[in-house]
């Protein structure tokens, strides 16, 4: 079983370095491939990738401009593609590189992946899940948004917009066959978009609990509240004007 990591990278130069050791201490690195994603950074963060990851299996996708985290998951997920185009066991971890994912439960996540589940999430409104420091203007928006989109979309899901999540590359594939694009949406909320493909293709989808650890984290959150409130909004609006 091949596992690729798919790691989406703006800035992150403050926290590259506690990535690696976190990932280090729970996985066998050797064993696997690293992909990451620059979205234009301004930082060494390509830099210091190249330093901590030289001795294991990794590339770097560099963006020219900066178009967000979905068009980086799009362009990640067509790369492993069209690397891994006859192999069925491909899983692929997408995570944040900001180590607010939790790789304590990276094991539970692929184990229950490998019984036959298209797509595990992490999930910090399952049972156990939970914030180990959010603000709660940020809970509460994130808890509204959740619910407002699980009833219109009817979704069963406690948790829509979490990067952390395991693949199946079958998964992936069916999703490419009946779209014109894996992602199309730039911003965060590309999440709820392959969450609802996924289900449109029928995928198994299964939730773990997480606590979302962003006292560790280094710097601020990318997401921008105002403009990712916009963005859900324009989507809520494209979706309900397909379905007329």
């Amino acid at each position: 079983m091949t596992h690729c990591y798919l790691i989406p990278i703006f800035n992150e130069a403050g926290n590259l370095e506690l990535l690696f050791e976190r990932l280090t201490a729970n996985i066998l690195v050797s064993d696997n491939f690293f992909l990451f994603v620059d979205d234009n950074s301004s930082d060494n963060s390509v830099e210091i990738i190249h330093s901590l990851f030289k001795d294991v299996e990794y590339h770097v996708i560099i963006k020219n401009i900066n178009k967000g985290p979905g068009d980086s998951f799009n362009l990640g997920m067509e790369y492993l593609l069209n690397k891994y185009p006859n192999d069925e066991n491909i899983r692929i971890i997408t995570m944040e590189a900001d180590n607010t994912s939790d790789i304590g439960i990276l094991k539970d996540m692929i184990g229950i992946s490998n019984l036959g589940y298209d797509l595990v999430l992490a999930s910090v409104y399952a049972q156990g899940g939970g914030f180990s420091q959010t603000s709660v203007f940020r809970k509460v928006l994130s808890f509204v948004a959740n619910m407002v989109f699980r009833a219109v979309f009817d979704i069963k899901i406690l948790t829509l917009s979490s990067f952390y999540r395991v693949y199946s590359i079958n998964l992936l594939i069916k999703i490419k066959k009946s779209n014109n694009k894996i992602i199309e949406q730039s911003g965060f909320i590309c999440m709820l978009e392959i969450l609802l493909k996924s289900i449109h293709q029928n995928a198994l989808v299964v939730e773990v609990p997480m606590i979302l650890k962003s006292d560790i984290r280094k710097g601020k959150s990318k997401m921008k509240i105002f403009s990712n409130s916009i963005s859900y909004l324009k989507f809520l609006l494209t979706f309900k004007r397909n379905q007329l």
